[in-house]
């Protein structure tokens, strides 16, 4: 069965409460991020002994907007959380991009995939509440503010080493995954291809939205590939529900993010920048008066991470963790959603540790594969020094939008249902 197909059979058993596993096992999840919480709520309720291992003290509100695409959401349906996340969240339609001189390079829209398929821009702390809030209602453990040393797979066993308040422990599973982040230190070296920092990020913000953006859209606007804005309805936090928010990013090298935490950065430059913001997109006036200092954006950087194998033995990665990409099609909430519903899947079927990662390396391998090319190639044309690249893209994108099947096509990648280029 293909993950798509699989989907509805597994959701079947999902309301008839705790689905018995063929042998409950314990494992220790490291991450309570997304992947980490939708993999402990979908193996705790198939009665897995869950223990949840996160750095942090606490989950708390923090973080940028997201989108979740149609291909997550689909996941959030299935586990029964998606009119939970959309009372979160804001729906978006389109992802619409064009030239400061106003030439519409980016325009994709859910129509072509037919019926109610629609994006949804959210806070990324409102997607952690509510995956949170669903774990809760189910048997584990956690370990909070706790940093893990060292994981060493043995033979019918692994070994978790933890440092919390000085005070190290070390504790035995049936089985450990990983998901704790694309900067993760703990992915096996010899599993990882390829772990490298993009050249560009982003400043960001999270701002009360506004017109003209209170429209179910994702906006961004372009000079050449040297420059990018964008701005994201983004829904409400669980902490400020009446409060609609939107995400604000400003494409910027890596290089140059130090530049802003520099106190001298929170007068002239800063002002600066703000004036030129102002000549780029005009209209994000309205949205950004808030901003008034440096420090109140944020900077956020990305990995590219490709891996050999995301599991084996008694050991899985999972999450930005195994597959980081960029931001472009932005995938990474959706993939670490379809990570933990196929794992799910899987172990619902077998319990030998071979026969589960040989499942989900056949259901996640071509999605991941095809992503992560499309990520790479995709990002110079956004967020790069290259006017020939940016070019190209200004001649090509508008063209493609103009051929059915190729808008069609636009439309599955963005919704992460692509599997290939032609599947």
């Amino acid at each position: 069965l293909s993950l798509h197909d699989a989907l509805p059979i597994f959701a079947d058993c999902f309301g008839e409460g705790i689905i018995p596993a063929v042998q409950s096992q314990s494992i220790a999840i490291i991450g309570a991020g997304t992947a980490g919480l939708a993999t402990a709520a979908l193996l705790a309720r198939q009665g897995h002994a869950i223990t949840l291992i996160e750095r942090a003290p606490a989950l708390e509100p923090v973080g940028a907007g997201l989108l979740l695409q149609p291909s997550g959401l689909d996941v959030l349906k299935r586990m029964g959380l998606y009119q939970a996340m959309c009372g979160y969240g804001a729906n978006v339609d389109a992802l619409v991009g064009h030239t400061c001189s106003g030439r519409a390079i980016m325009n994709s829209h859910y129509r072509p995939l037919g019926g109610q398929a629609h994006g949804l821009g959210i806070h990324r702390a409102s997607l952690c509440h509510v995956l949170d809030s669903h774990l809760q209602t189910l048997p584990h453990q956690r370990h909070m503010g706790c940093t893990v040393i060292a994981v060493d797979t043995q033979a019918h066993q692994t070994l978790v080493t933890l440092e919390d308040n000085q005070h190290t422990d070390v504790l035995a599973f049936d089985a450990v995954l990983i998901a704790n982040g694309s900067h993760s230190q703990l992915r096996p070296s010899d599993w990882t291809r390829y772990d490298r920092l993009y050249p560009w990020g982003a400043m960001w913000a999270m701002v009360p939205i506004a017109a003209p953006f209170d429209v179910p859209q994702l906006q961004q606007r372009y000079h050449r590939a040297s420059a990018m804005a964008g701005i994201l309805p983004t829904g409400c936090r669980p902490d400020q529900p009446d409060t609609p928010l939107a995400s604000f990013f400003w494409s910027l090298p890596v290089t140059e993010m130090a530049s802003w935490q520099q106190p001298d950065f929170a007068c002239a430059p800063f002002e600066k920048w703000r004036n030129a913001l102002h000549e780029f997109w005009p209209e994000l006036d309205s949205v950004l008066t808030p901003l008034t200092q440096a420090h109140q954006l944020t900077p956020a950087t990305y990995r590219d991470v490709i891996m050999h194998q995301w599991g084996e033995n008694r050991l899985g990665v999972i999450g930005d963790a195994a597959h980081a990409m960029s931001p472009q099609l932005g995938q990474g909430a959706n993939m670490a959603l379809l990570d933990a519903w196929a794992l799910g899947e899987a172990m619902q079927q077998s319990d030998n540790w071979d026969d589960v990662w040989a499942h989900y390396h056949q259901q996640r391998g071509p999605h991941i594969r095809f992503y992560q090319r499309m990520s790479r190639w995709l990002t110079p044309a956004f967020q790069s020094h290259s006017r020939i690249i940016a070019t190209g893209r200004d001649m090509l994108f508008p063209l493609m939008a103009q051929v059915p099947w190729l808008r069609l096509q636009m439309a599955r990648t963005v919704a992460g249902l692509k599997t290939g280029l032609l599947r």
